[in-house]
């Protein structure tokens, strides 16, 4: 890397916060995923550091940041990415969030929309679909079964296949090792009871969002994904939405070069706009 990263920690009212940091230029904060930290974000700052000051946290309860003991929930990173802010006096900035972390950009923007600037969401979660509670039961299925039963469903397996039933037990193991490492996105996504994920949810919401709005989506993404991402850009009023084509999960990380392209045309699109009508 030809750019020189710099990690911070700082205390907050939480818990203590990691954050890389690179660049110099407009305020570009990035939030990571479901399953992942602010590393995923790397190769996109790199890219983007030469015009702009980058910034990307480990969200509270990830990575390096700590793991209070606390009832986690979207409201409580929210006010984690304000405080956050506020220590680092950045008044005003645009924010990118991947899944997760783009629930909590749009949950932040629609609670203090003079902070940002512009918002880019990947592949976002934070609305219902048909998909939704679909996957929600299957996750928590996953995360509950024990290590016997997914033996058992092993050695089942080619029984099932004969019979016409798929059973994904590969699939679903490499699942739950990563769900493992990532115990807070477990309490956000689907331990929490229904009623409260269902108040966070933002579908009822978005049409009050008044920032800029870019949504990037995966063309070879989950189906669910996709249904997420295009009920977003239905929703938000003059919003846009990219498809990268060739891309699937996790389009920070495989898809690096094409994210910051579409990050770096949103935001000089903006300064223009706003050049234009100031």
């Amino acid at each position: 890397m030809d750019s020189l990263f710099r990690n911070s920690r700082r205390k907050l009212s939480q818990g203590l916060i990691f954050w890389r940091e690179v660049g110099q230029g407009s305020n570009v904060i990035f939030l990571h995923g479901s399953w992942n930290e602010g590393s995923q974000w790397v190769p996109v700052m790199e890219s983007l550091s030469h015009d702009y000051h980058c910034l990307a946290p480990d969200l509270l309860g990830f990575g390096e940041s700590e793991i209070p003991d606390i009832h986690y929930s979207i409201d409580v990173q929210v006010e984690s990415l304000a405080e956050f802010m506020k220590a680092l006096k950045l008044e005003r900035v645009y924010l990118v969030g991947d899944t997760l972390g783009a629930w909590i950009a749009a949950s932040y923007a629609l609670k203090y929309p003079e902070r940002v600037l512009g918002l880019i969401l990947v592949s976002p979660e934070g609305v219902a679909t048909s998909l939704t509670e679909k996957r929600l039961k299957q996750m928590k299925t996953i995360l509950q079964r024990s290590e016997l039963a997914f033996a058992l469903l092993k050695l089942i397996r080619p029984i099932a296949k004969m019979l016409g039933k798929e059973i994904k037990v590969q699939e679903e193991w490499r699942q739950r090792l990563i769900m493992e490492q990532y115990p807070t996105a477990c309490e956000l996504l689907f331990q929490r009871q229904l009623p409260e994920v269902r108040a966070e949810l933002l579908e009822n919401r978005l049409a009050f969002l008044v920032v800029p709005v870019l949504i990037l989506q995966g063309g070879k993404d989950t189906q669910e994904a996709l249904a997420m991402s295009n009920t977003y850009a239905e929703l938000i009023p003059g919003a846009s939405i990219n498809t990268i084509a060739h891309g699937e999960q996790n389009l920070p990380h495989f898809c690096s070069s094409a994210v910051a392209e579409q990050i770096r045309d949103f935001i000089k699109t903006r300064k223009v706009s706003w050049a234009v009508f100031n």
